[in-house]
């Protein structure tokens, strides 16, 4: 393992995270604000309790998560994508350095700024409501899958992108949909049946799942499933990214 070279470009995408500080941690922290003002304090307060849960308290996990899944796929995208943009790519390709490490570079870059971002807001939604974490290291153990997780996700999207456009319709046409139809705001048992079976195909359910359960004890799927789930996807991220570096797609011309 070159330590060096994994050290030089987490630091050179960290850094590049820290230059945009304004726009990396405020605009997602503000936006977060605002859903705690409109369906925490507005809405929540002519809600009744959710599993027991006061709606306000309720969404904390889901606002979370849509923050973490959204950050982790830009900054993962947006990392790899410019090097390809400017051409930079292969002067990495060309250097000692193996897929592995590259990977390991920026995505652990990406997944850091999430969860630091995930913990930012943990943090600001003490203001305006009041939660607990009952297993607060499962919350930090599906903190970091997801966010690693969807760094790779994200990390691919910017493999496969040949234009700026194109680096963000997956993340508005289908994981942004997914997020909000996988029970960040509401939880599935409140469905009608058949739809009950349908959110079973939306990955984000386990996600969204297992992280409330961290919290409060209760989940829409067994907190094993959600594990499980999270894992799987993660190893087919990086089954995918394998076969990107084996064979040269989009990296070469």
């Amino acid at each position: 393992m070159n330590i060096h070279a994994v050290g030089a470009i987490y630091k050179f995408e960290f850094m590049r995270w820290v230059r945009t500080l304004t726009q990396s941690i405020l605009a997602p922290v503000i936006s977060t604000a605002l859903y705690f003002v409109v369906f925490g304090s507005a809405i929540g307060s002519r809600m009744s309790a959710v599993d027991g849960i006061s709606y306000a308290a309720f969404i904390v996990p889901g606002l979370t998560m849509l923050s973490i899944l959204t950050q982790s796929i830009s900054n993962a995208s947006f990392g790899i994508y410019i090097p390809k943009w400017s051409g930079t790519i292969y002067e990495l390709l060309s250097a000692p350095v193996s897929w592995i490490e590259v990977v390991i570079g920026y995505v652990g870059a990406a997944a850091t700024k999430s969860i630091l971002l995930g913990l930012i807001i943990l943090i600001t939604a003490r203001l305006f409501v009041s939660y607990e974490i009952m297993h607060p290291l499962w919350m930090l153990v599906f903190l970091v899958l997801t966010a690693t997780t969807f760094s790779l996700f994200g990390f691919i999207i910017g493999i496969w992108a040949d234009g700026f456009e194109k680096l963000q319709i997956i993340p508005l046409l289908v994981v942004t949909p997914l997020t909000f139809l996988g029970g960040s705001f509401y939880t599935v048992s409140m469905l009608p049946k058949a739809w009950q079976a349908v959110s079973l195909f939306n990955p984000v359910v386990y996600l969204v799942s297992g992280f409330r359960w961290s919290f409060y004890g209760t989940a829409d799927v067994d907190v094993r499933i959600s594990l499980g789930m999270t894992l799987l996807f993660m190893g087919l991220c990086f089954a995918v990214i394998w076969w990107i570096f084996r064979t040269g797609y989009r990296l070469k011309a």
